[in-house]
């Protein structure tokens, strides 16, 4: 659903862009950072059902999980609400963030570096351990069968995300976060949609900027509306 809704964003409002440009700017309004955030807002960690020992452990802070928890209270919206409600709801919730949120998608980028320097798609190898009340994870990224990289993490993704990084160390020198795309206001007044230009050949996005995602206007409901309990007609 969520790549759904930012896939038709961008389709609507750039369709000039590069593929590379679209690729950033969709990763910045979905990572794992940005969805915690949103998460955050609406206090999810407190609602989970998590177990004694990850709940003791800091589980209801984890930015995993509470990235899942918004996902899933967009997969209700949308079934509650339908489409446009849940397509709505996101965007309205992402551009009241307090600040940009960093966009971590080292993989992304790795792959992207790899395939043009080495002409090889990187290939993790991942495995968790137990440390204390925690659970730790390593995670080595390889092109062919030379070791680029190293990460841990408290997740799988977070190691494998270290260990891209530090690939991209390796090959490029040091790597900042790329800035994530900021979302307006959102206009009172309809955009129009934009005519497609000319079909061209895609340029290379090693450098590419994230775009800026226009506002779109406000529904009449930015919540999603009260589910119908079990037993109560339908009016």
């Amino acid at each position: 659903m969520l790549q759904l809704i930012t896939a038709e964003y961008l389709y609507k409002h750039h369709p000039g862009a590069t593929e590379g440009e679209l690729t950033q700017t969709r990763s910045s309004m979905v990572n794992t950072n940005t969805l915690a955030d949103l998460a955050e807002q609406l206090d999810l960690g407190s609602y989970l059902y998590l177990g004694k020992g990850i709940s003791k452990g800091g589980g209801r802070n984890l930015k995993s999980l509470l990235a899942n928890a918004f996902e899933a209270v967009l997969g209700a919206v949308f079934l509650d609400a339908g489409y446009d409600a849940a397509y709505h709801y996101y965007l309205n919730r992402y551009r009241h963030l307090p600040e940009p949120v960093q966009d971590e998608n080292y993989k992304g980028r790795l792959q992207q570096v790899a395939q043009e320097r080495l002409g090889q798609t990187p290939v993790y190898e991942s495995e968790g351990a137990k440390v204390g009340t925690h659970r730790e994870y390593t995670s080595v990224v390889f092109a062919g069968g030379d070791p680029l990289g190293t990460g841990h993490g408290a997740t799988k993704q977070e190691a494998e995300q270290g260990a891209a990084r530090a690939a991209l160390e390796s090959l490029v020198g040091t790597v900042k976060p790329l800035p994530a795309a900021k979302v307006p206001r959102a206009s009172r007044t309809r955009a129009r949609r934009p005519k497609a230009p000319e079909r061209t050949s895609p340029e290379p996005a090693a450098e590419s900027t994230p775009l800026t995602v226009l506002p779109e206007p406000e529904p009449a409901l930015l919540e999603p509306p009260r589910s119908r309990q079990f037993g109560e007609p339908a009016e």
